[in-house]
């Protein structure tokens, strides 16, 4: 299965990221995960959120950001990766001038039910 990065439409996720679904179960053949590319502008930031039953990879590939993950915060920027355990609170801030790109791989694949918002930390 191939998808080409121009023809994948954006939607905006539960937790206010722009996204493209380069790969998931849904819509094409992968089966226990999803990539996606998620887009964060200048001066803003997702929502704090968790995932009950989703471990992520975050892999940014453009601009800087501020990432908060459970008790802790820390800078990142291209060719950084995370990992987010099931069941951890988290959030990326862009803190720069352009727009902050990453990676976002998820096994099991995303979904807006496994998403729950948290409020501010």
């Amino acid at each position: 299965m191939l998808t080409r990065y121009d023809q994948v439409p954006p939607y905006v996720t539960k937790d206010g990221s722009e996204i493209r679904e380069l790969m998931h179960p849904s819509l094409h053949a992968s089966r226990q995960q999803s990539l996606a590319e998620a887009s964060v502008p200048p001066g803003a930031a997702t929502l704090l959120h968790r995932h009950g039953k989703t471990e992520e990879l975050y892999h940014v590939t453009h601009g800087r950001g501020r990432m908060t993950l459970g008790d802790g915060q820390f800078d990142v920027g291209p060719g950084d990766t995370v990992c987010i355990p099931p069941g951890t609170p988290h959030r990326i801030a862009n803190v720069g001038n352009e727009p902050l790109r990453l990676l976002c791989c998820c096994a099991p694949a995303y979904s807006h039910e496994d998403t729950e918002l948290l409020g501010e930390p």
